[in-house]
């Protein structure tokens, strides 16, 4: 607890923010100092230095209008549990002349509470709801260093990049989703510099674990509520089955292995389901019905490179129309080409990239593939499910290998389909 202490306890803060003032001053002038920056700061410092802000407090602070700051707060999941971290922090406020500061994952605040002193104080520093607290935008500050780290942050004085900062300190931590390890936002503790007391670091992570607790357990009362509503329907429903949430998290199983999370369904989109097949999600209460759509179901997949690649599926009662990326598309004539044996994970970096060694961006634009179609790739090897029929069209040309997307493609082993004399 608190291993990202600025100060220790026993600290002379007047006279170490003294030396830390000298130490700023040296050093960002580019001198030399005896007393040197921790090295988050030095981080931080190198970055910020990079992006020309001035020191000495002249830096913008634009504020979000207030209608954009509403909008954050409704689509923000941090908003379920705001309050449980006001009532942590309002024990100690108005004794501590401390401010909590909640932000998004962009660093923009979108809720404070505490002194009202201090609020005061932090609205003449543009440390106001709807203000981008970024490295970028107003140089080191907790709550940008905490983002450009992923760490928690602790700033003292004139560790502070900004002058007009000195007199603060800033104890900031992220706040990840307990399902994806998404950042959601930054929780800040500030207050007057030397007001700062070694546990606040220790109360700051405190905050964060109860948030993300809170999260939590908010999540599993969703997913118990959606099994409630669906439970008439589930009682009349026979083989395989998942029951799952509009973000994929499973509720309920019947028939199949249990797994904790699926594609996000769409609206008649197929998808593959390990263990089911290829299913077409049924909507239910504010979840989804997940069942085999049987052996006879086809989805038929059309990818048109005769111009921007746009993919047309025409499946069960439906067809709707995709634009893909051309990364996705030169995926898809790849697998097409390469038929049920599929391509490994270097194989397909190798084809896209020219190497074997980008399979993290692979993964990657596959995952966001399957986002954009549904679940059309299965994995190891990569190849496209055994439910999917995938055709190309090319507008006026007789064979891929004349058409233009492939002859200009980024991936090497898609311009390697063209004629030899195009190459």
């Amino acid at each position: 607890m608190g291993t990202f202490s600025a100060v220790t306890p026993g600290t002379d803060l007047p006279r170490y923010a003294r030396e830390l003032s000298r130490m700023h001053d040296a050093l960002i002038g580019g001198g030399r100092s005896a007393l040197r920056p921790r090295a988050v700061v030095q981080r931080s410092w190198a970055r910020v230095l990079g992006t020309g802000l001035a020191p000495d407090g002249t830096n913008t602070r634009a504020l979000l209008p207030f209608d954009e700051v509403e909008r954050r707060r409704s689509r923000s999941p941090l908003s379920g549990v705001i309050d449980d971290l006001a009532q942590v922090i309002a024990g100690v406020a108005e004794a501590s002349q401390l401010l909590m500061v909640v932000t998004d994952a962009d660093g923009v605040i979108l809720w404070r509470a505490g002194s009202a002193k201090v609020r005061d104080r932090a609205n003449t520093l543009g440390f106001r709801e709807g203000a981008e607290w970024t490295e970028t935008t107003v140089g080191t500050n907790a709550i940008g260093t905490a983002i450009a780290e992923a760490a928690p942050v602790q700033l003292f004085s004139a560790e502070h990049f900004e002058q007009a900062q000195h007199p603060w300190y800033c104890t900031a931590a992220p706040i990840h989703d307990p399902r994806t390890g998404e950042l959601l936002g930054v929780l800040d503790v500030s207050g007057p510099a030397l007001t700062l007391h070694p546990t606040i670091s220790a109360l700051v992570e405190t905050a964060v674990r109860m948030a993300e607790a809170q999260m939590w357990r908010h999540h599993e009362h969703r997913l118990e509520r959606l099994r409630t509503t669906a439970a008439p329907l589930l009682a009349s429903v026979t083989g395989p089955l998942l029951l799952v949430d509009e973000h994929g998290w499973v509720a309920h199983t019947s028939g199949v292995a249990a797994t904790k999370r699926i594609a996000a369904p769409r609206n008649e989109r197929a998808l593959t389901v390990p263990g089911l097949g290829l299913c077409l999600p049924e909507p239910i209460a504010d979840g989804w019905l997940i069942r085999p759509a049987g052996a006879a179901v086809r989805i038929l997949m059309e990818l048109d490179l005769s111009g921007p690649p746009v993919v047309v599926v025409t499946g069960a009662d439906s067809t709707w129309r995709s634009p893909v990326t051309a990364r996705h598309a030169e995926i898809l004539v790849l697998l097409h080409h390469r038929g049920r044996r599929g391509m490994s994970v270097a194989e397909l970096s190798s084809g896209i990239y020219g190497d074997p060694d980008h399979a993290v961006a692979v993964r990657a634009e596959i995952s966001r593939l399957r986002r954009a179609l549904g679940s059309v790739i299965e994995g190891r090897p990569y190849h496209l499910a055994d439910s999917i029929e995938l055709s190309l069209t090319f507008g006026n040309e007789e064979r891929l290998a004349d058409c233009a997307f492939v002859r200009r493609s980024a991936s090497p082993a898609v311009r390697a389909l063209a004629r030899p004399h195009d190459d």
